[in-house]
């Protein structure tokens, strides 16, 4: 059995990041839906009309293009709704798509500007029994996954830093009405996946580390937390750095886990070479790290096994609401 799918939204993440050569591919909702044996591309709606054009010309023109959702839902009645639209359209869009009654909706993160429209989505889905899955591609990762089974081998936990640096401002209140802002943006990311590898909640941050620029805009900041499996989690963010860089350094009592984009490495207690009577961290050369992670071809793929009833969603809408939460604790905390 097949399932046709249409994709809201033809910018960046809903298609154009496909045409990226640096990129693993595929990186695009677009692509991956496409990619998928068992999926047929049925239609998209954007309000640009260069996007479409430029999407019904990839498509070869086997689907349908629509100047808005509202124009779509009147004509098609798909299986899979992607929302890949700015986040300041995330509720009302979500919120269409799911009146539409798909089979599922796969939402781009972040669930919605704040855990208040995030309720609405939830609400809007529970009456119309409508399953909602959020991109948050990481926990498809297969290097990710390794990492989490990996945490068996490593002792006990000691601590673990999630660390995003880029040159993004991390928050201000002013940028609260569209979603411009990394902490939101880029760190729903951060703390899912350090709430996924733990399989814990973060709660009850103590926020540090907080520099403003001369704007009183968030440039850097620390969280951090305790939790049952391990005593100190930190969540550190930059908004100065001239780079990007996304990562989990993962210190047990017999061994580490550093990983994130563009590397990962496990390490295991090991006699020194170096000192007579010492153990050190030796590079565990056994785990094999594949070329290609799969990221955004298994979240479809995950949708897929969802609807066929072999699997359970890895990245539903309740566990996203929940990392909106956490989010919403440290900007509360850097709000002050």
């Amino acid at each position: 059995m097949n399932y046709s799918a249409v994709i809201i939204g033809t910018g960046r993440i809903g298609f154009t990041l496909g045409f990226d050569k640096k990129r693993e591919q595929p990186a695009s909702h677009t692509m991956a839906l496409m990619a998928n044996k068992r999926i047929n591309m049925i239609g998209a709606a954007d309000s640009n009309p260069e996007n479409l054009e430029k999407w019904k010309k990839y498509t070869k023109g086997k689907a349908v293009t629509f100047t808005s959702s509202q124009q779509l839902y009147s004509s098609l009645h798909p299986d899979i709704i992607t929302v890949a639209v700015n986040e300041d359209s995330h509720m009302e869009e979500c919120l269409a798509a799911i009146k539409a009654k798909p089979r599922i909706v796969i939402l781009e993160k972040p669930v919605a500007l704040n855990s208040e429209q995030a309720k609405k989505i939830a609400d809007c889905a529970s009456e119309y029994k409508v399953p909602v899955m959020v991109n948050h591609e990481r926990r498809f990762s297969k290097d990710y996954l390794i990492a989490k089974e990996y945490l068996n081998k490593i002792g006990d936990i000691q601590s673990v830093t999630g660390e995003l640096y880029s040159g993004l401002r991390i928050y201000a209140p002013e940028f609260e009405k569209d979603g411009s802002y990394s902490l939101l943006h880029d760190g729903t990311h951060l703390v899912d996946i350090v709430q996924f590898i733990l399989d814990e909640k973060l709660e009850n941050p103590l926020v540090t580390g907080i520099y403003r620029d001369d704007k009183s805009i968030v440039r850097n900041f620390t969280a951090l937390y305790k939790c049952q499996k391990c005593p100190l989690v930190q969540i550190k963010m930059s908004g100065r750095s001239k780079f990007f860089s996304f990562g989990l350094d993962i210190l047990g009592t017999q061994g580490r886990i550093c990983l994130g984009n563009g590397y990962a490495k496990f390490y295991q207690r090991k006699e020194s070479k170096l000192y007579t009577g010492f153990y050190s961290l030796t590079a565990d050369k056994s785990v094999k790290i594949p070329k290609k992670t799969g990221y955004f071809a298994n979240m479809v793929q995950n949708a897929v096994d969802f609807l066929d009833g072999k699997d359970s969603l890895k990245s539903p809408l309740s566990i996203a609401i929940d990392d909106l939460l956490v989010l919403e604790e440290i900007k509360n905390a850097l709000a002050e």
